[in-house]
């Protein structure tokens, strides 16, 4: 009997994002939950998506803990915890490679990072798996800027290729597919025509977020492939390197804004 446990998180976003992945070729019977689930074959994922805007901090363990009270599995029946590494809050990032590393110390397990961007794109696929395979991933990056990046799903693999990594552009400056393609994200409802993805794309799936179901299904095939890492790597994808100017920086750009 194979049977694998998965916790994943995301705090990316102003959700607390909590999934608990089990996957059972035995699939023996669990307790009724109030939780939503997700079911596809020997996989069942528990989870919580919680608005709690500045908070997800304070709010991740105590949904960590009911998670598995739901699902009648122990925290140590884990075998790894994936993440949403990034891009996203650089304090929600923080956040949750920080809890993923400090658990997966103390089981002994590795993490998994995850792509937010990757899991927009899993999201999509989640929500209509008759999207094209070629999926434009875009999420607003505050400062009147977008995190993209440019991934296609191998069928017969049944996983993801990314053909452009993350990347941080000015909205009209994201490359378009020259294949038919699906947008996900919140960059469509963010920057409307201003994003030149929006009316090329065949499929345009503006509620496709960083979320744990799809950072757990990503995290369970890169841990089952052998792409997961000691804890002692996890780290946040920051993409953008920096977000503050120094008080010379904003004098030198309103100055050359005057000229």
């Amino acid at each position: 009997m194979t049977r694998t446990v998965l916790l994943a998180l995301d705090t990316s976003t102003e959700f607390c994002s909590v999934a608990l992945l089990l996957a059972d070729s035995a699939f023996a019977a669990t307790p009724n939950s109030a939780a939503p689930q997700y079911v596809n074959g020997d996989t069942r994922v528990w989870f919580r998506h919680e608005a709690t805007g500045a908070v997800s901090s304070t709010r991740l363990l105590p949904a960590v803990r009911e998670l598995f009270a739901d699902a009648g599995l122990a925290l140590a029946d884990c075998a790894a915890i994936a993440f949403g590494a990034g891009p996203g809050s650089f304090t929600g990032l923080r956040t949750a490679t920080g809890v993923a590393q400090g658990l997966a110390f103390g089981l002994n397990v590795p993490v998994v990072p995850v792509s937010t961007l990757l899991a927009c794109a899993e999201h999509a696929r989640l929500n209509d798996p008759s999207i094209p395979a070629r999926v434009l991933a875009a999420l607003d990056a505050r400062m009147d800027e977008a995190y993209w990046a440019d991934f296609e799903f191998d069928a017969a693999a049944g996983d993801w290729r990314t053909l452009h990594p993350a990347a941080l552009d000015a909205p009209g400056a994201l490359p378009l597919p020259d294949v038919p393609f699906a947008l996900a994200g919140n960059a469509a409802s963010a920057f409307g025509d201003r994003l030149p993805a929006l009316a090329a794309a065949a499929r345009v799936d503006r509620e496709a977020l960083p979320h744990a179901l799809p950072v757990a299904l990503i995290g369970l095939r890169d841990w089952r492939a052998g792409r997961a890492v000691a804890p002692e790597h996890a780290a946040p994808e920051y993409v953008r390197d920096k977000v503050a100017q120094t008080t010379a920086e904003r004098m030198q750009a309103r100055e050359e804004a005057l000229r």
